[in-house]
C-alpha cells in the first residue's frame, strides 16, 4: 500500500483529506501529534470532514452543521449526526502516512 501523506503535509492541529487506491476518502487529522484516519464523508449530509475544525482531544467537528466526532472511536459527540463516522488504521513511517483497514 502506498502512502497517502506525509507527515510534513498535516501539520499538528490541522486535517487533510486524501483518496485511497479503491476511491474510499479518508481524513487524516493531527490531533497535537497524534496522526488518525477518519472517514472523510460526515455521516449526517455527506460534507467533507477535511474542511472541519481539529478541536483537539482527539475531537473534530464537521463545518457544516457542527457534529462532532471523535476521531478514535467514530462515535458522535454532539449532533445533528446520530451515525458514527468510519475510522481506519493509521501508521506513520519514516514521515509517510498509511492508511490500512477500516477499523470501527
Amino acid at each position: 500500500m502506498p502512502p497517502l501523506a506525509r507527515l510534513s503535509d498535516l501539520p499538528i492541529g490541522s486535517a487533510l483529506g486524501v483518496t485511497m487506491e479503491d476511491g474510499t476518502r479518508i481524513c487524516l487529522v493531527n490531533d497535537g501529534g497524534e496522526v488518525r484516519a477518519i472517514s472523510d464523508v460526515c455521516t449526517h449530509q455527506g460534507y467533507a470532514m477535511s474542511s472541519g475544525a481539529v478541536l483537539g482531544g482527539g475531537r473534530i467537528e464537521c463545518a457544516w452543521h457542527g457534529t462532532v466526532y471523535d476521531c478514535r472511536t467514530g462515535a458522535v459527540e454532539r449532533g445533528p449526526a446520530t451515525e458514527p463516522i468510519a475510522v481506519y488504521e493509521v501508521s506513520v513511517e519514516d514521515g509517510d502516512i498509511y492508511v490500512g483497514d477500516r477499523v470501527r
